[in-house]
C-alpha cells in the first residue's frame, strides 16, 4: 500500500538522479571520475529514446550521462538549442502507473500515461510545461537498477 501525504497526486521518495545531455559521453565519463573519483557507468543504447545512456555513481548520488544518437532525436534538438547541461531531474515513487494516474487526473501534463523500461527501471516523464520548465522522470523504486 502507497503512503500519500495529504492530497498530492505524488509522493517523491528521493532523487533517484540528475541526467546531463553530453556530446561524448565517454570524454564526459572520464572527466567526471577523474575529477569527482566517480564510479565506472556502463553505457547502454537506449534505442527507443535515441541516446547512450550510463548512471555513474558519485557518493551516494547517481548522475545519468546521455548522449544523442540520432540528430533529429530529442536530446540532439536539446544540445542544439541550449548547450550540454542539465536535461532532467529523477525522483524514485513507488507505484508508478499510480502515480501517473493521480497525476494525469489532477491536470498534469505528462509525456507518459503509462510507465516504460528505462535506464533507472520503469520511467515516466511528466511534461515541463507543468512543472515550471523543468522536465521529471519519475521512476518506481521496486524496479530501480541499484
Amino acid at each position: 500500500m502507497t503512503e500519500q501525504t495529504g492530497a498530492s497526486p505524488c509522493t517523491a521518495r528521493h532523487l533517484n538522479h540528475v541526467a546531463i545531455a553530453v556530446n561524448d559521453i565517454e570524454e564526459t565519463i572520464k572527466f567526471y571520475q577523474d575529477t569527482f573519483g566517480a564510479g565506472q557507468g556502463e553505457i547502454e543504447n537506449l534505442e527507443d529514446q535515441a541516446v547512450l545512456a550510463a548512471l555513474v555513481r558519485i557518493g551516494g548520488s547517481q548522475i545519468e550521462f546521455i548522449q544523442p544518437t540520432d540528430p533529429e532525436g530529442g536530446v540532439a534538438r536539446f544540445i542544439e538549442r541550449r548547450g550540454e547541461g542539465v536535461h532532467h531531474i529523477c525522483f524514485e515513487v513507488e507505484d508508478l502507473q499510480g502515480t501517473l494516474d493521480r497525476l494525469g487526473e489532477s491536470g498534469t501534463q505528462l509525456i507518459d500515461s503509462a510507465p516504460r523500461e528505462g535506464l533507472s527501471g520503469m520511467i515516466g516523464f511528466i511534461h515541463p510545461r507543468s512543472t515550471r520548465g523543468v522536465l521529471i522522470e519519475l521512476v518506481d523504486q521496486s524496479t530501480a537498477k541499484r
